[in-house]
């Protein structure tokens, strides 16, 4: 599994990442920013959550393409 955080508070919602990821990623219906999908979401936080390792690397794209890096991997 992939461990995914967003610093949704410094997120611009610029769409790359759901754009790029739309596996994991998604526009948060509630602010416009960006957020999990709840699929892969942990303890139902938009911001935290574990992706599959078959779609790590469309997660490593969206991450290293956010203009204002707050995706993050571990």
């Amino acid at each position: 599994m992939v461990r995914i955080t967003i610093d949704r508070e410094d997120c611009t919602g610029c769409a790359l990442c759901w754009e790029t990821c739309p596996d994991v990623f998604e526009e948060s219906p509630d602010d416009t920013l960006s957020q999990i999908v709840g699929e892969y979401r942990a303890g139902g936080d938009p911001a935290e959550g574990e992706a599959p390792e078959e779609l790590e690397d469309c997660v490593r794209e969206a991450a290293e393409g956010c203009p204002v890096e707050v995706i993050h991997i571990s």
